[in-house]
């Protein structure tokens, strides 16, 4: 089964807008700038094994909480 450029582009479009999202989402929790957690998932999730990590990375980050 070959795959073109056009279909590899657009699947590795759809994974970076997941990422995105997910990072946005959870960026909510851990990150005082979500919209930043949100671009870095984006950028790095143009080699997805990259994008996959820093969601990992973000959900192991502690929730901001209510300071002590």
């Amino acid at each position: 089964m070959d795959f073109t450029l056009t279909q590899m582009a657009s699947v590795v479009v759809a994974f970076m807008i997941v990422i995105g999202i997910t990072s946005y989402i959870i960026g909510k929790k851990k990150s005082t700038t979500p919209i930043r957690a949100a671009a870095l998932g984006t950028v790095f999730s143009v080699i997805p094994v990259l994008g996959i990590i820093y969601v990992f990375y973000l959900a192991n980050k502690e929730d901001l909480g209510t300071p002590k």
